[in-house]
């Protein structure tokens, strides 16, 4: 594609949005380097993952993407066996811990979603935990080497910080001394070049010995090592270069370690890369209340309330537009400033996002093209270097654009022939147009030239366009009216800014009699479209209206097939537990009656098979004699505290726990407890009365024995969250509102496990750290729903 029409149709413009939108240096550069893809298949997985990320976004509202650092030089250096400093080693555990967590999350996200692109992405990404634990161990966040990087820093950094007191202790003692007092410029201890030394008067200098390591801009004070402590300095000294070069060490031990998964680290920033640059366009488009396009290769446009992506959303002019099906070509005419290099900005642009798998701004189902190029002859482009009139300049350029275009092409002309004769210019308009429309490939020009709105007529392959103009604002709309040409409104105009009727219709005559009648043509077709337009517009509501009656219909018919199918299952599972309470009392007759008979008494053993089998079929009947009436002011009778009841509409067992009102009980089903109406539930299991009351006093001591805060220090995470989950449930049986979760300050990891936790948990409401009081940074304080 050639730069300079990727620049005429603003595309730079929209790189630059989509720079803006990526998070790491890595996905900026990639954004930066947009191109128009030519190929359908690639066009395709392009805008497939501009798909994914913005249901990403979509489901999620944002992503994980802080972190990444761009480490690209210090691992060419590490493979080159170059120490890295202390700031690109923490970047790069950075950039791993950034990578894993994305991977993490995006793999977690793909168990529940459609995405191919992303995941194929984020399993690129290697987690590298060991080099980033290391890499964290020896230096902190500041990027000072810790003393814990090895037993011999630890041990030479005591060393130093000894020799260090003792010396300051030393030098205190001297400038404490009355005798010493009067000789000090003051009584400080401050450095010079590494060495301790102490202001000292000029005229005392022979006083201290030493050496002299500075002095003021005067010259009255001199700046002395008193030679007390120039072998303890020396001392200090040479401890600060064992501990240099084993910090050195420790550096070059991290940097082999780096050098060790050079391949890892690249593969993973070409896959954060590609991430960063998926989500930048997701982000675009959702700015931009961008669309994913249908996609085809046979010249085929058709852009519905299509808008240009750099005009504010409240002044933009949505356009429809259809090209490549029963019209090959457009012709917009109509006035300046009306809108017309808007509309041809606006088909060249969209398509080379649609192109490049950007969302265009447009709505759902509008289909875009491939074009092997896109071809732009917009604006003035007289070039004065060249000594070109404008006439020249665009010649030259329509010159370049019929060689170089072809049958998959899109062509835009912008003031088609202008600049030259009029005559002259419509009758080279129209041969240009000839010549393009022969090529087969896909054209919209704009014009003033009144002869191509014929030209157009006689053409079954062109379409008349226009942009409509308001004579009686004398403002254009931008509304762009496919089918209808433009016409010249001047005399409309000019009477409606107070030039004399009679000078107008002195003007009028001298037009010739066909100009009128095209003129009256044009005018007609006008109202007959915005007639077409009115009524399109309310028959659209119309079966907007009708879809949404149709949907309401639909929806109560799957209320009422639920409701019927609650109910049925409900009615079964009456009658079942009814069966089986009459089979249990059965079972409870026949035991006695053979009891009897061992007792002496002479029943036949047939005899009580044949009762049993009675006794079962009645009880059959009975039940189904009793599922056709409402159960329900049976049941209102029995439900006690402490009774095991099934409540229907969760098809779940629970225990009553107390009456709220007449038709509410709070009933406990598992780990939660919730308002039931007497309605919805089945008495299974009445215990007596004794058992009733001891079970509700079990849950209420259990639920006021509960704390409102869980000590996690010393735990792991893992340990941690089952504490967590037993804590939580104990918090929600006891109707806590909020609870306090310790977990101390330590590495962080287990404040970080807490918290992706409580991110997850159903009950919990939001999290926050604890403030003054509360922990501070070392308590998380939980609100549960």
């Amino acid at each position: 594609m050639e730069q300079r029409v990727l620049k005429t149709l603003e595309y730079d413009k929209i790189v630059a949005l989509l720079v803006e939108r990526a998070t790491c240096t890595y996905g900026k550069e990639r954004a930066a380097e947009l191109q128009p893809f030519t190929a359908l298949e690639k066009v395709s997985a392009a805008q497939r993952g501009t798909a994914e990320a913005a249901n990403v976004l979509r489901l999620k509202g944002s992503v994980p993407l802080g972190g990444i650092r761009d480490i690209r030089g210090a691992v060419q250096r590490a493979r080159l066996n170059a120490m890295l400093a202390p700031s690109e080693l923490l970047d790069i555990a950075s950039t791993i811990a950034s990578g894993r967590r994305l991977k993490n999350f995006l793999l977690d996200m793909a168990e529940d979603v459609e995405l191919p692109l992303l995941r194929e992405q984020a399993e690129r990404i290697e987690g590298l935990r060991e080099l980033e634990s290391e890499i964290r161990r020896c230096i902190d966040e500041n990027g000072d080497v810790m003393d814990s990087a090895s037993q011999e820093l630890r041990q030479v950094r005591q060393e130093i910080r000894q020799s260090e007191a003792r010396i300051r202790e030393r030098l205190d003692q001297m400038t404490r001394s009355s005798s010493y007092q009067k000789m000090l410029m003051e009584n400080i201890v401050t450095i010079r070049g590494d060495r301790f030394v102490i202001p000292v008067k000029q005229e005392y200098r022979h006083v201290f010995g030493g050496i002299v390591h500075d002095q003021s801009a005067s010259g009255a004070t001199l700046f002395i090592e008193p030679e007390v402590i120039v072998s303890m300095n020396n001392k200090l000294r040479e401890a600060r270069l064992r501990e240099e070069r084993e910090v050195e060490r420790i550096l070059f031990l991290l940097t082999e370690q780096v050098s060790f998964a050079v391949e890892a680290l690249m593969e993973n920033v070409a896959a954060l890369t590609e991430l960063d640059f998926m989500f930048a366009k997701a982000q675009l488009a959702w700015s931009m209340k961008a669309v994913c396009p249908k996609l085809n290769d046979q010249g085929y446009v058709r852009l519905k309330k299509a808008r240009h992506p750099l005009i504010s959303r409240d002044v933009v002019v949505p356009l429809d537009v259809e090209l490549g099906g029963e019209y090959q070509a457009i012709v917009i005419t109509g006035p300046n400033t009306g809108g017309k290099t808007v509309s041809l900005k606006t088909i060249g642009l969209l398509s080379l996002m649609a192109m490049s798998g950007l969302h265009i701004p447009a709505e759902e189902e509008s289909e875009v093209t491939v074009f092997s190029s896109v071809f732009a002859d917009i604006g003035d482009e007289q070039s004065i270097e060249q000594s070109l009139s404008t006439f020249s300049s665009h010649m030259t350029n329509i010159i370049h654009i019929l060689e170089k275009m072809d049958r998959n092409s899109l062509v835009l002309f912008d003031e088609l022939g202008a600049g030259t004769d009029p005559t002259e210019g419509a009758a080279l308009a129209m041969a240009i147009i000839d010549h393009v429309l022969s090529s087969g490939a896909r054209l919209v020009a704009t014009t003033h030239y009144s002869e191509l709105k014929a030209y157009a007529y006689d053409r079954p392959e062109v379409v008349n366009a226009s942009v409509e103009f308001d004579v009686e604002t004398l403002r254009p709309t931008y509304r762009l009216l496919i089918g209808v040409p433009g016409r010249s409104n001047a005399f409309a105009i000019a009477g409606r800014l107070g030039l004399p009727q009679e000078i107008i219709d002195v003007a009028r005559g001298s037009i010739s009699e066909e100009d009128n009648q095209v003129e009256s043509m044009i005018a007609s077709l006008e109202r007959n479209k915005k007639s077409a337009e009115a009524e399109r517009q309310a028959a659209e509501a119309l079966r907007r209206e009708a879809e949404e009656l149709r949907r309401q219909l639909e929806e109560e018919r799957n209320r009422f097939a639920e409701e019927k199918n609650k109910r049925m299952e409900q009615a079964e599972d009456e009658a079942r537990i009814a069966v089986q309470l009459a089979k249990e009392e059965a079972e409870a007759i026949i035991r006695e009656l053979r009891q009897m008979r061992d007792e002496g008494v002479d029943i036949k053993e047939h005899r009580l098979i044949e009762a049993k089998k009675r006794l079962g079929n009645a009880v059959l009947e009975l039940d189904k004699e009793k599922v056709k009436k409402p159960a329900k002011a049976v049941r209102a009778t029995q439900i006690k505290v402490g009774d095991e009841v099934m409540v229907t509409s969760f098809g779940q067992k629970g225990t009553v726990l107390e009456k709220v009102n007449s038709e509410e009980f709070l009933v406990q089903i598992g780990i939660m407890k919730m308002k039931v109406k007497r309605d919805d539930m089945n008495v299974l299991k009445s215990p007596p009365a004794q058992q009733q009351a001891a079970a509700y006093t079990s849950v209420k001591r259990r639920s006021q024995d509960i704390k409102m805060s869980l000590d996690l220090r010393g735990y792991n995470v893992e340990d941690g969250i089952r504490e967590i989950e037993q804590f939580l449930d104990d918090a929600l049986l006891a109707g806590l509102n909020s609870v306090s979760i310790i977990h101390g300050h330590g590495t962080g990891m287990l404040r970080k496990g807490v918290h992706e936790y409580l991110r997850q948990h159903r009950n919990v409401k939001s999290f926050r750290l604890g403030g003054q009081g509360e922990g501070g940074v070392g308590a998380t304080i939980a609100e549960l729903k």
